[in-house]
């Protein structure tokens, strides 16, 4: 097998649900050896979510692939000397509490640097370690409001939506820290010594704003959905629904394409007005929603294929995943699961020559390597025995060796 990125690399991760864990799954199918610190009563809150296969959450199954799990109570001073001697060696932490809690458990970054200089410290929270929002609650959907985001999904003079996808959690945190993460590696390799890693997923929303924050901060321009050229204004990048109820979507800036559409679809009388505002905008939305309700979406596939233009079919989640380019690309896959069998993977998007990433090991089951991992620093069989039965950790194992 190929040597990985991040092979060498140990990762302890102490994060619940999906910004930690899209983030440390990154590090583990690039090859780092990820631990995943889980409370004994239950583990990671994304086990319970619905739909189960089995009786692992759907979610979690495609969010901890390549992991190993050690059920550890962070809140026994023995679960907290567990932690300690785990992070002599690792390379990587990765927290997600508000600012504050690991402090309060004696296992703050600057706890855990004397223990380990070169420690990565990496702590995810909503609005950062500072500011007056920094003990404020808050999920995806909050930090998408408080960064200005949320105003641009929606239609001109109707209320923001929900989006559809985690925007802040995984643009704004998951991204973000593993960004940060492999930055302050690559620093350690010159300095020798670790570093705390801030990412706040707030923070994160606001950085997404580089294209639309341009019409506030140049324009004086609040850019709203539906009111301006990308978020739904423009007719020339829009969604359309078809004769059938399906859609496409037209997705056009260069003015070459929009000449090709109009000629295609017999509107030369556009060409010039590709970009209208205001009350010539709604207009022109109208016509092409009346033109594309015209053919069935397929028809409209076919019928504009030859003009070779930004255009295409809004997909299910069922066409999507059964298109040929998803196979080329790899990008569903499987893995063998001892409980549930064989599960489906969402493929890896990024692709090396040298050290490509690979799925080798399924999602674990809760505290599963927690005999395995505390072998290998120092705990006996008897040691598990007893901190098991104290609330300690957890572990279907029973097979540590005698050391």
């Amino acid at each position: 097998m190929a040597t990985m990125a991040l092979e060498g690399i140990k990762v302890l991760d102490l994060t619940r649900l999906l910004p930690g864990a899209f983030c440390s799954q990154i590090m583990a199918d690039l090859g780092a050896e990820v631990i995943k610190i889980e409370q004994p009563d239950g583990g990671d809150y994304n086990r319970a979510f619905l739909p189960l296969a089995k009786t692992e959450s759907g979610s979690f199954l495609l969010l901890n692939r390549n992991k190993k799990s050690v059920a550890l109570n962070l809140k026994h001073e023995e679960g907290k000397e567990i932690l300690r001697r785990l992070v002599r060696d690792a390379d990587v932490l990765l927290e997600g509490f508000r600012p504050g809690v690991m402090e309060r458990l004696g296992l703050s970054y600057e706890k855990l640097a004397e223990i380990n200089p070169k420690l990565v410290y990496c702590a995810i929270s909503g609005y950062g370690q500072n500011g007056p929002l920094r003990l404020a609650p808050g999920h995806d959907l909050n930090y998408l409001a408080m960064a200005g985001a949320l105003q641009l999904f929606g239609k001109a003079g109707e209320d923001p939506i929900v989006p559809g996808l985690s925007i802040a959690d995984v643009g704004g945190g998951s991204l973000m820290a593993s960004t940060g993460i492999m930055a302050a590696l690559i620093a350690r390799g010159k300095t020798g010594r670790g570093q705390f890693v801030d990412i706040s997923m707030f923070d994160g929303a606001v950085s997404w704003l580089a294209y639309h924050g341009a019409d506030y901060l140049f324009g004086d321009i609040e850019p709203r959905g539906g009111e301006r050229p990308f978020i739904g204004q423009a007719a020339c990048y829009n969604v359309y629904r078809c004769a059938d109820g399906k859609h496409v979507a037209l997705g056009i800036i260069e003015e070459h394409f929009w000449h090709r559409f109009c000629d295609a679809v017999g509107m030369p009388q556009l060409k010039e007005k590709q970009w209208p505002t205001g009350e010539e905008a709604r207009q022109q939305k109208d016509e092409l929603d009346g033109l594309f309700a015209q053919r069935t979406r397929d028809a409209w596939l076919e019928f504009l294929a030859p003009a070779d233009i930004p255009f295409s079919a809004v997909f299910d989640m069922q066409e999507a995943f059964s298109q040929p380019h998803f196979k080329a690309r790899e990008l569903l896959q499987s893995v063998e699961h001892p409980v549930e069998g064989t599960v489906p993977q969402l493929g890896f998007p990024i692709k090396l020559s040298a050290t490509p990433a690979s799925i080798r090991t399924p999602p674990p089951l809760l505290g599963e390597h927690t005999a395995e991992i505390l072998g290998g620093v120092g705990y006996t069989r008897g040691d598990l025995e007893r901190l098991e039965a104290g609330g300690v950790v957890k572990s279907p194992e029973r097979d540590l060796q005698e050391t």
